[in-house]
């Protein structure tokens, strides 16, 4: 079960008010009008390529009554937004802070019976995100939202009779079923990490399941002492999620993913992070029916450079690595390489490498090519630009490819190929 998120990530909403009121707590009938005094509303949310919007809220109003679905109209609510960083950015820059009215673009019941806003939202898209990226610490926050739903007309039950509701109270979890199906652990030594295990059919199976560990960015590493959420490793981009979602799980027959959290950023300090991430996968293992022999690593960015040290301070825990975007050479140029190439030659993990040749943060050329021509028998595969769905993203951010299983050699893709590979 996902730990709820803490008091930081969302604040208790605004209220929205309407004519006609009662009295708290009681129900007035005028004219056969029936207000009530107030309604909990949940704000839900999906992650995109680009990172996590809000896309719909949900009024539980099904306590009311049947609704009659027909007196809904996306002009009987109103919704207002407001996303501020839940840390003080005074002397620094945040990005991804709003103050806006979102689009209502449907409104319906669920199966519960309760009122469902869908929000205008897209890649992009701003005023619905659940992320701030502060730019001098280079790390990505969950904003503080607060959202006030304002009630501009009546809607009717199935017996006739209007309804006005009094005020909305914003409920402190955001729902995100993706996110919540990975639960919240922190390791004997500190660090935090998400966790998905196999559900269903996959789980029910006998015999052990693989362990995919993904590795993130350095925007979504710690902000120490006073930010360190265990949330922006997957709220940020699709990259632990992918692995978890039923295409995946069918290729992987079934694979435990574990996100770690940096307490800063990988790169800053690798060899000392190594050891702690070794202790997060015992931990899972130890703890779960995972097959010692199909292990894998994966990692963007900061975590393709991890993912990659992984390799050469474990040579034989994984069955494969997946390095996107990553760092071997100087960061910023003119030091000593991350990974030294006689480190790169003795790579032995089967490693499949990804990046854009667009990629204006992480020479492409100078890591993920020059790391691929040194790595026994490893692949690679470069793409001119970043573009899912018709839009297209920073040239860095290639991780989106391999979260969508797209990358592919002589017609294998990649999740297919990491799920064949076996440590021997």
């Amino acid at each position: 079960m996902a730990t709820p998120l803490s008091r930081r990530t969302l604040l208790a909403a605004c209220t929205g008010a309407a004519a006609g009121l009662s009295l708290p707590g009681v129900t007035a009938y005028a004219d056969d009008h029936r207000a009530t005094a107030g309604v909990r509303f949940t704000l839900n949310a999906q992650v995109l390529d680009g990172g996590e919007q809000v896309t719909s809220v949900t009024l539980h109003a099904a306590r009311l009554g049947p609704i009659d679905p027909a007196s809904l109209t996306t002009g009987t609510f109103t919704v207002h937004a407001k996303a501020t960083s839940p840390i003080p950015v005074t002397d620094d820059v945040i990005f991804g802070e709003y103050d806006l009215d979102r689009t209502v673009t449907a409104v319906r019941l669920d199966r519960r019976g309760d009122i469902v806003l869908d929000l205008s939202h897209a890649e992009g898209q701003t005023g619905g995100g659940t992320l701030g990226y502060i730019a001098g610490r280079g790390r990505n926050v969950m904003l503080d939202l607060v959202y006030t739903i304002t009630q501009r007309a009546p809607f009717t039950l199935r017996n006739h009779r209007p309804v006005t509701i009094e005020s909305f109270t914003q409920s402190r979890r955001l729902s995100d079923p993706e996110v919540d199906a990975f639960s919240s652990h922190v390791s004997g030594s500190g660090m935090k990490y998400r966790l998905y295990s196999p559900t269903g059919a996959h789980s029910s199976r006998r015999g052990r399941r693989p362990l995919i560990v993904w590795l993130h960015g350095g925007g979504e590493g710690a902000s120490l002492p006073d930010y360190y959420d265990n949330e922006t490793t997957l709220r940020a981009n699709r990259g632990a999620l992918g692995f978890a979602t039923p295409e995946a799980q069918r290729i992987f027959d079934g694979a435990y993913v574990v996100a770690p959290q940096s307490t800063s950023a990988w790169m800053q300090d690798g060899p000392r992070f190594a050891p702690l991430i070794r202790e997060i996968i015992g931990d899972v293992v130890r703890g779960n029916r995972v097959d010692h022999d199909r292990i894998y690593v994966v990692g963007c960015s900061n975590g393709g450079y991890m993912s990659m040290k992984m390799t050469t301070v474990y040579p034989t825990l994984f069955a494969a690595s997946v390095p996107i975007c990553g760092v071997v050479g100087s960061f910023p140029p003119g030091g000593a390489p991350l990974i030294p190439d006689s480190e790169l030659v003795k790579i032995s993990t089967p490693s499949w490498l990804v990046a854009s040749l667009d990629d204006l943060t992480v020479d492409p050329r100078a890591n993920t090519v020059h790391a691929h021509e040194l790595i026994p028998g490893s692949l690679v595969t470069l793409y001119d630009h970043v573009v899912w769905n018709d839009h297209q993203f920073s040239g860095h951010w290639s991780w989106i490819y391999v979260g969508r299983n797209d990358p592919s050699s002589n017609g294998t893709h990649v999740w297919q190929w990491m799920a064949a590979q076996q440590r021997h």
